[in-house]
């Protein structure tokens, strides 16, 4: 019930019927999701994944409520180290994407459950080069794999929906190996947590 409760929220937020602030302050309310802390499981048991998934402040507010997630960090890849700052990310000429590292339990939750919540919450895997009113390279739909495992999950996961035609329009998801995660700035991270009231989240 309280799974079904969160899944309800979120699908909100990604129709653009709740915001991320709103989604918060629900999420508190009705106990839906614990965040994990690293301090709560064993850092040697946890495993990464790196996902863009247009502005990064959404998708790292979405999969910090998630159940298993120890921590979330919104950051760049794709691009190299000399241009990994939000000023020169932001020009869309980088080759970076805004990714969030994600850093989960798989005893708690599988990387085929996140690539679900990437999919079917976080965002609109059909819109090439943008996401919503973010238009630009740096907020393209990707997916940044850390070894063959999941490069075959993400292909199969993407192989799966376009078989069932879960949307319309084709899925432009990007599925590329991850050279580096390069971190943001610290005003960036757990930003729609502490701006609840700004307009944008």
């Amino acid at each position: 019930m309280k799974t079904h409760v969160l899944l309800i929220l979120l699908t909100l937020v990604a129709a653009g019927l709740l915001s991320c602030g709103s989604v918060s302050s629900r999420v508190d309310e009705t106990s839906a999701v614990v965040p994990e802390t690293e301090a709560a499981v064993d850092p040697a048991k946890l495993q990464t994944a790196v996902f863009a998934g247009g502005c990064f402040w959404g998708v790292e507010a979405v999969f910090e409520h998630t159940r298993g997630v120890a921590d979330a960090r919104s950051g760049f890849a794709g691009g190299s180290a000399k241009s990994a700052t939000y000023d020169d990310v932001s020009g869309g000429s980088t080759g970076h994407a805004e990714a969030v590292e994600v850093r989960y339990d798989p005893e708690k939750i599988s990387y085929e459950q996140l690539l679900e919540i990437f999919f079917t919450v976080i965002h609109n895997p059909t819109e090439l080069n943008r996401q919503g009113p973010d238009v630009g390279p740096q907020y393209r739909s990707a997916i940044f794999y850390v070894d063959e495992g999941q490069k075959k999950a993400a292909e199969a996961y993407i192989a799966k929906l376009t078989e069932a035609k879960a949307y319309k329009d084709p899925i432009v998801t990007q599925v590329a190996p991850l050279d580096k995660f390069y971190e943001a700035e610290a005003y960036h991270q757990d930003y729609a947590r502490k701006n609840p009231k700004d307009p944008y989240i």
